[in-house]
């Protein structure tokens, strides 16, 4: 496909939702960290941002609701996630996992070392355009991507079975992923991961229902026939009910006032809403989590 008509087949059209698959929502989250990366005082600088967002990807950011103008709990989010990666990585992990991936250029941009083996796992298509974009680009670390159906259970068996026989340490990203997964693939994904011992952290996002209803409700139509099912009621226990303990828990409104990113207005409300309880999240609620596997006994913590 031209860059002409690549770009045609990626701008939205007229009457069309801006959000039409999940892939779009890594083109959104692609124009946060371009803008991010465009400020002289930005937290990270991703190089490749802008041409992964693309046309789609920066009509989404405009369109976004309020609570996420500017971006600043994407950004948080992020920059959370970089470090957590960071920590893992000094920790001993010796294979990166980014499941569902999208346009994810942590390979690229991270102060990596040359021998740590990241894998990245999406759908063909979504894969496909990413090295179309990043033709010719080398990852600082020993990079390569799989396809692969996330909810499909026998596929997810055979994944993480040739990976964790690969590896000693797996650090594994589920970032902005949960949420768009049925409850039974969640169940499935975490327990399969529990059950092996190479797999020893798991960075994700996690969001209460209160905040899904919320983005859904703010993009209205724009969203288009998205669903969003999974936000635990309990939080946290989810995960802990299934072999995992919490070692990190980062809310991302006070992350982002934290670090003096979004709207004058989302800082200021970060003042008024509580931390509270992650195993009882408040309504509107959302973080980045670390967990470390139970089966890997409490040197998984000892970072």
């Amino acid at each position: 496909m031209s860059p002409g008509k690549r770009k045609e087949a990626l701008s939205p059209k007229m009457n069309e939702p801006v959000i039409t698959h999940v892939s779009d929502t890594a083109r959104w989250i692609a124009a946060y960290r371009a803008i991010e990366s465009r400020r002289p005082d930005a937290l990270f600088r991703d190089p490749f941002a802008d041409r992964l967002a693309g046309t789609r990807g920066h009509a989404i950011a405009a369109k976004a609701p309020l609570l996420m103008a500017r971006g600043g709990m994407v950004i948080a989010r992020t920059k959370l996630i970089d470090d957590l990666v960071l920590d893992c990585v000094r920790g001993g992990a010796d294979l990166v996992l980014n499941l569902a991936a999208g346009l994810d250029t942590r390979p690229y941009r991270l102060a990596l070392p040359e021998t740590l083996r990241w894998v990245e796992v999406d759908l063909p298509g979504l894969i496909a355009e990413k090295e179309t974009l990043l033709l010719g680009e080398r990852p600082v670390c020993q990079l390569t991507r799989e396809c692969a159906d996330l909810t499909d259970p026998n596929a997810l068996a055979v994944l993480l079975d040739r990976l964790g026989a690969r590896a000693n340490r797996v650090a594994v990203i589920a970032e902005g992923l949960l949420m768009y997964l049925p409850v039974a693939a969640v169940e499935h994904l975490t327990d399969q991961m529990a059950s092996r011992p190479a797999f020893r952290w798991w960075i994700l996002s996690l969001n209460s229902s209160g905040a899904v209803t919320m983005l859904r409700s703010g993009f209205g139509r724009e969203l288009g026939g998205l669903e969003l099912p999974f936000a635990p009621r309990d939080g946290v226990a989810f995960f802990e009910r299934r072999g995992w303990r919490v070692t990190e828990v980062i809310p991302l409104v006070h992350a982002a006032r934290r670090l003096r990113r979004g709207t004058w207005w989302l800082r200021q409300l970060a003042r008024l809403i509580p931390k509270g309880d992650p195993r009882h999240p408040p309504k509107r609620w959302g973080a980045v989590v670390r967990l470390a596997s139970e089966r890997a006994g409490p040197s998984a913590e000892a970072m």
